[in-house]
């Protein structure tokens, strides 16, 4: 089930909202939790069984973490965790990489292995970090040891982020698990988001995937086509997934849940360490504070901290997917990084913004291109194609495609940009025009005009959406494969 599909928008969720309301606030847990497993069970009901497993062997780990601690037994306390983070990523491993660990011993050996052929449990990926993070940070001493297990499955199998996150660390929501309350503001902030995240995937990222997908598929491309089609595949895959979080966050704030920001313009970036400050920076914090600290992060010397960069960007790219072409991607930006820590960043700081973001925007395009092909004979031609080796540079499958795609790509643009600074602007103005009138008759007819604009805009993006989904057949999410 997709937040897109009219099964989860005219169905799943008018029925929970109105189980979840009219529940008393000591069986809302169990409601949420009930209904994230008929979720999750509707496309898949087997793979409940592992997500159940990691729930209960991760709880029953962060209690022994606490009992161990309370005894004053480090080893067993640390004993636990790697049992833990071994486990965790055991059921990662097989589940995701078997195939493509076999796959790579055939090309290599030639020893003729089956290939397990087992399917990726949608989401194993995110919950399974979830679940770790919980568990270090009992270890840590950080968050106490959830002892409630009905409260800490629902944090583990909550629909809203289960499929595709953002990937919610438990001590963000300790509290709200057992206590929260959602008053009309919450809701309504919740249900415009949810509606704004809706948007987004099918009037922006539905429309664009559709070029893409019809360029990906060409035999014989040109420089400025390939270029085309990976700039629309780079629209797409925001839009789709900053969608899916926006409705991800809208859809936990009308449950009482306050879920910490995954997306903040990231092609407003200016260099490429400031796009990855920007793009799903809830996998980005993750590896930073679970990975890159722990081995070090820059406290050991440069060498140090350059192999530390190297390593958790392969395994970024790696936990994208079980492609050789993903772990490209994560080394792609390892040393990208890596240059701009030596000595690009200081550079660009220096120069005007538009180069900067020119500068970005480019490298982002190319790895986005290296990102959608998992096939590495596609990618090395669409590379190719990209940078104008062996190929013409125009022709008029371009302009058809620019020319019918002309709007919505200017759309997309505008839809992309960091409209803050101009709302920002217009409320100063505002208050500028408060202060010199010496009168709140402005501020007040200000809100008011607040209170009625949002819930049409919300009408509106949701009509339209509705509208689309009806007569679009097209509605992929990309992050459903990792």
């Amino acid at each position: 089930m997709v937040f897109s599909s009219f099964v989860f928008l005219c169905a799943f969720l008018p029925i929970v909202l109105f189980l979840y309301y009219i529940s008393p606030a000591r069986i809302r847990n169990l409601v949420l939790l009930v209904a994230s497993l008929i979720f999750y069970a509707w496309g898949e009901p087997v793979y409940v069984l592992i997500m159940l497993f990691s729930t209960v062997f991760d709880y029953t780990n962060g209690r022994l973490i606490e009992y161990f601690k309370k005894k004053g037994s480090r080893g067993k306390m640390k004993a636990t965790l790697v049992v833990d983070i071994c486990g965790n990523l055991g059921i990662l491993g097989f589940f995701k990489y078997a195939d493509f660990v076999i796959d790579n011993i055939n090309s290599i050996t030639g020893a003729g292995l089956s290939l397990l052929h087992i399917a990726l449990p949608i989401g194993i990926s995110f919950y399974t970090f979830q679940t770790m993070s919980y568990t270090i940070d009992v270890y840590r001493g950080q968050v106490e040891a959830q002892h409630n297990i009905l409260d800490f499955a629902t944090y583990v199998v909550l629909f809203p982020q289960l499929i595709a996150g953002p990937i919610v660390q438990y001590k963000t929501i300790a509290n709200e698990l057992s206590q929260r309350k959602v008053g009309l503001t919450d809701f309504s902030e919740g249900a415009f988001r949810f509606a704004i995240g809706l948007a987004k995937k099918v009037l922006l990222a539905n429309q664009i995937g559709g070029l893409w997908d019809t360029i990906s598929r060409m035999n014989e491309l040109t420089t400025a086509t390939a270029w085309l089609g990976a700039i629309a595949y780079s629209f797409q895959i925001y839009f789709d997934f900053s969608g899916y979080s926006d409705m991800a966050i809208g859809l936990g704030r009308m449950f009482g849940f306050h879920f910490l920001e995954n997306f903040n313009f990231p092609y407003m970036a200016k260099s490429i360490t400031e796009f990855w400050r920007r793009w799903h920076i809830s996998l980005s914090s993750w590896f930073r504070e679970y990975v890159y600290i722990p081995l070090g992060g820059n406290r050991k010397g440069l060498p140090r901290q350059v192999l530390n960069l190297l390593i958790v960007w392969m395994l970024t790219g790696l936990w994208h997917g079980a492609n050789w072409n993903f772990v490209l991607w994560g080394l792609y930006y390892g040393v990208l990084l890596i240059i701009e820590k030596l000595f690009l960043l200081k550079l660009i700081e220096k120069l005007p913004a538009w180069i900067g973001h020119v500068y970005s925007l480019f490298l982002v395009v190319i790895g986005w291109a290296i990102f959608a092909q998992t096939d590495m004979s596609q990618l090395t031609r669409f590379l190719k194609a990209m940078f104008g080796i062996g190929v013409a540079g125009v022709n008029s499958d371009f302009w058809y495609f620019l020319s019918c795609n002309a709007v919505l790509l200017i759309v997309l643009v505008l839809c992309s940009m960091d409209h803050r600074a101009w709302i920002g602007k217009l409320r100063k103005k505002s208050a500028d025009a408060v202060d010199h009138e010496g009168s709140i008759y402005v501020a007040v007819e200000q809100s008011r005009g607040l209170m009625i604009v949002k819930p049409a805009i919300m009408l509106v993006l949701l009509f339209l959406s509705y509208a689309f989904l009806v007569g679009d057949s097209y509605n992929p999410f990309l992050y459903f494969r990792f």
